[in-house]
């Protein structure tokens, strides 16, 4: 195991394109279905401007979910958030910061496939770092993607499977907006879809978090 990732959570700092990057690792549990694949997922925060930090309980659920699985990963604040230098730049800025991320989890050598995931605005970033990221990406995690708001596909695939999660109650995003949404894309995608919940997955964590643990596998089954 690599000392950049451990089973307690480890606090680092990733030089980014403005300053340095506030991060945290986690290493995925030895007895996880996934581990021993050199899988690494990066997961992406909600909106800095509107108390978005990498403390958010969706993004440390979903950091969860991947410990469980057997799965490394890493969350970070974007420019501007905590500790990170810089100021916001509007999703552009922040897909820089990912890459960043990427090229350093990259240069610890210990892992062969990626993995991305987002929650609201991060999701954004997760999904235009398919594009640009000079590692292949295996598979990404949309949480309550503001699709009318910022870019995601490109011409309506993505390079990878989809886990897309929404729920109905949303009130920062429009459900039928990202549902309308989900229709158009061509790449392999599976729909989390809960009728009671509403953005942050207040009271819906747990569960959430359930149904990863099962979709995840299935969905990476064949590619890692």
């Amino acid at each position: 195991m690599s000392e950049s990732f451990s089973q307690t959570e480890t606090a680092i700092a990733i030089d980014g394109p403005v300053g340095q990057l506030e991060a945290r690792t986690q290493a995925g549990q030895s007895e996880g279905p996934l581990a021993g694949r050199g899988l690494v997922a990066v997961v992406c925060h909600p909106h800095p401007l509107h108390g978005g930090t990498m403390n958010n309980k969706v993004v440390t659920t979903l950091m969860r979910v991947y410990r469980d699985l057997g799965v490394d990963s890493v969350r970070f604040n974007f420019r501007g958030v905590g500790e990170s230098g810089g100021e916001f730049d509007n999703a552009r800025g922040e897909v820089d910061d990912l890459l960043a991320v990427v090229s350093w989890v990259k240069s610890q050598g210990i892992h062969s496939n990626l993995l991305l995931a987002g929650f609201s605005f991060g999701s954004s970033v997760a999904a235009q770092a398919t594009y640009r990221s000079d590692w292949a990406v295996q598979h990404l995690t949309l949480v309550a993607p503001p699709v009318a708001r910022y870019p995601y596909d490109q011409e309506g695939r993505f390079p990878c499977p989809v886990c897309l999660i929404q729920g109905d109650q949303d009130d920062v995003v429009e459900p039928d907006s990202v549902y309308q949404w989900r229709e158009r894309i061509e790449s392999p995608l599976q729909l989390l879809r809960y009728p009671d919940a509403g953005h942050f997955f207040h009271g819906g964590l747990v569960t959430l978090k359930k149904d990863l643990l099962d979709t995840l596998p299935a969905q990476l089954e064949g590619r890692v």
